[in-house]
């Protein structure tokens, strides 16, 4: 059924897109692809009316579109699994619902991951219109990404981004319950270039990250595609280690050589920093554990109560897709 795939699906999730997603998807429905394209909305859970919104656009569509309703929030990341679980297209370009990222680019990403042959391609920008301290969070997750994740150094991860149908299938393939997209490409292919685009001011509403879901994202990267986290506390250890076995050299020297009892300062100093330490240490092993837990009792990544779709995209889905619609 290859022929019935298009040239490009382009994923979006909504969360609280209800002003804004009418016009992405009629700027989406204008652009022109050899080989077609189709969208694919996936509202996770969203407490506004965009799932009303998002049924009268498939219900009017001018291109395929797929419409995955989620039965809570999950999440971006876990939003973008299941878009990619439902595109069917050759390339499959995932964007946010904000209008930040120009509909005009889509076409600019998808020819310079095919004319290039890349896997996948990541888009930056010279100047990112969000607020400082979210640039900083970002230039800070990056830079623990080039660690963490083995990617090219001068790689930003942005959310606008375009992936072959092949790392797509691979990526899905991961069902845990705390999936990092980005991560999760960087296991597949390391080949992936980069593009330019432009980034425009936030036109309606706020962002729907906040410090606590920014945490939670950077601890999905941080803690579920390296072990080098446990590999930092163990050495961290080994090292309070030495500097404890040279201290209490020091102490038994200067009470041999002077009688001087040690300090209440220097004490509390040492009991603090050592027991802060461990702490640290527990925490991030329990963290671990946690989410093996979880894992291990199947927490699912998603669920989708129901998929509506377009006629044109009932017509060109291959037939056990039509008998779930």
């Amino acid at each position: 059924m290859a022929e019935l795939r298009p040239t490009l699906s382009i994923v979006v999730p909504v969360y609280r897109g209800a002003e804004s997603v009418g016009q992405l998807v009629e700027a989406l429905s204008g652009l022109e692809v050899d080989g077609g394209l189709e969208i694919v909305l996936v509202n996770d859970g969203s407490p506004d009316n965009s799932l009303d919104v998002c049924k009268d656009l498939v219900a009017t569509a001018k291109v395929p579109i797929t419409l995955v309703n989620l039965s809570r929030n999950f999440g971006e990341h876990n939003a973008v699994m299941a878009g990619l679980r439902h595109a069917r297209g050759r390339w499959i370009i995932t964007m946010d619902d904000d209008l930040q990222n120009p509909p005009s680019e889509v076409i600019k990403l998808l020819d310079h991951a095919r004319n290039n042959g890349y896997d996948a391609v990541y888009t930056y920008y010279d100047s990112k219109e969000h607020a400082a301290w979210r640039n900083w969070g970002s230039q800070f997750t990056n830079w623990v990404a080039d660690i963490l994740l083995d990617k090219p150094k001068n790689l930003y991860l942005s959310s606008f981004r375009c992936v072959s149908a092949f790392v797509a299938e691979q990526a899905v393939r991961y069902e845990g319950p705390f999936p990092y997209v980005d991560g999760l490409i960087m296991q597949v292919t390391q080949n992936v270039g980069r593009i330019k685009v432009e980034h425009l001011p936030r036109a309606l509403g706020r962002s729907n990250y906040t410090l606590r879901r920014l945490i939670r994202l950077w601890l999905n990267m941080f803690l579920n595609f390296s072990v080098m986290p446990l590999r930092i506390s163990t050495l961290t250890g080994l090292l309070l280690s030495f500097c404890g076995f040279v201290g209490t050299i020091a102490v038994a020297a200067e009470a041999l050589i002077t009688h001087t009892p040690p300090g209440w300062g220097s004490l509390m100093v040492t009991v603090l920093l050592v027991s802060g330490v461990q702490l640290v240490i527990v925490g991030l092993v329990g963290e671990y554990l946690g989410r093996l837990y979880l894992t291990v009792n199947r927490k699912p990544q998603t669920i989708v109560r129901e998929v509506f779709r377009s006629e044109d995209a009932i017509r060109s889905a291959p037939p056990a897709a039509r008998r779930a619609t």
